[in-house]
């Protein structure tokens, strides 16, 4: 249910001795020693178990269904991307990139807008129209005024662990608050010189929404990372793949910059967005040390083969620099 420290919160399947229903465990050292990593949402086992003071210790961690990475979120059913619309102002960029990650785990993705209250009812709707043409649905809400909070519970009462994720300062705690009045989350105004949110939340943590149903608060963070293959970042955007279900490129390692044969084209709003992440992705790899193939060796800025140190002849200035007693 989360991560403190060194500890792990885990919840029972079912009441042990006394009703306990959660146990404070530590981690089992050969878990660290074969890298196996706890997140929270995993499903593990315990041993040890200590029912009066309701302490045990993780023995192993079950297959996952999905990980996101960040936050670190193992078995997430939906990602639920959270946006200010103001307050700080929502940048198109950034919410790409939170959209971006969001898409890598292969889960349902929802988009929340919060802050509604603070644009027009004109401005709502331009940016209503302008992301469903990106391909979501975006959910309009308001924790101060309460607007869009029952649609959002429906969604997110559906069984499952719901990961709430997002840049800080867009009120992702007090939307959890509007939702569960009960836990009465920490939660700041942004800064008002820089026009950034304050980190509030400092660790992952699941919360009982509905029956089945989990959420998870996340902290904030401002720049997610893009995936580390440039042919990967293209099917990560809807409307790319929209248009490709509709055609196809016609050279199979295109990279949809809008050159000629290419199914995509460049007449979409966020096609300037898709190319800076693009140049991202591809900045990044290039700055990664190559790899040497094995026999081969970089001279010059080329390869060429390595010679066999059985037949490699000492160099002249190695045959001058001899011992006394050699030439004695």
């Amino acid at each position: 249910m989360a991560l403190e420290a060194n500890f792990c919160r885990v919840q029972l399947d079912r009441p042990g001795p006394g009703g306990v229903q959660e146990l404070l465990c530590v981690r089992r050292t050969r878990l660290g020693k074969t890298g196996q990593q706890i997140c929270v949402g995993d499903r593990v086992e315990v041993e040890g178990i200590d029912w009066p003071e309701a302490r045990a210790a993780i023995a192993a961690v079950a297959p996952r269904s999905s990980l996101l990475e960040r936050p670190a979120v193992a078995n997430c059913s939906r990602v639920v991307v959270v946006a200010a619309l103001d307050q700080p102002e929502l940048d198109p960029l950034q919410l790409t990139r939170f959209l971006l990650t969001a898409e890598r785990t292969g889960v349902a993705v929802e988009l929340v807008l919060t802050k509604a209250d603070l644009l027009s009812e004109a401005e709502q709707q331009r940016w209503r129209e302008r992301l469903m043409a990106w391909g979501y649905s975006p959910l309009l809400v308001s924790s101060k005024c309460g607007d869009g909070l029952a649609v959002l519970r429906d969604r997110l009462a559906i069984p499952g662990i719901s990961v709430l994720c997002g840049p800080s300062g867009v009120g992702k705690s007090s939307l959890i608050n509007a939702l569960l009045p009960q836990l009465s989350l920490r939660v700041s105004a942004v800064s008002g010189r820089l026009q950034r949110g304050r980190h509030t939340t400092r660790h992952v943590e699941l919360f009982p929404l509905a029956s089945g149903a989990l959420l998870a608060d996340s902290p904030g963070f401002n720049r997610p990372s893009l995936p580390a293959d440039p042919a990967e970042l293209g099917m990560l955007f809807p409307e790319i793949r929209q248009r490709l279900e509709a055609a196809v490129c016609q050279f199979k390692n295109c990279l949809h910059q809008g050159d000629p044969g290419c199914a995509v084209g460049s007449d979409w709003d966020r096609h300037g967005l898709y190319l800076t992440c693009l140049e991202s992705v591809q900045q990044q790899v290039a700055r990664q040390p190559r790899l040497r193939t094995a026999g081969l060796k970089q001279r010059g800025g080329k390869e060429e083969p390595l010679l066999d140190q059985r037949l490699r002849q000492s160099s002249r200035r190695r045959l001058r620099q001899v011992e006394p007693d050699e030439e004695a």
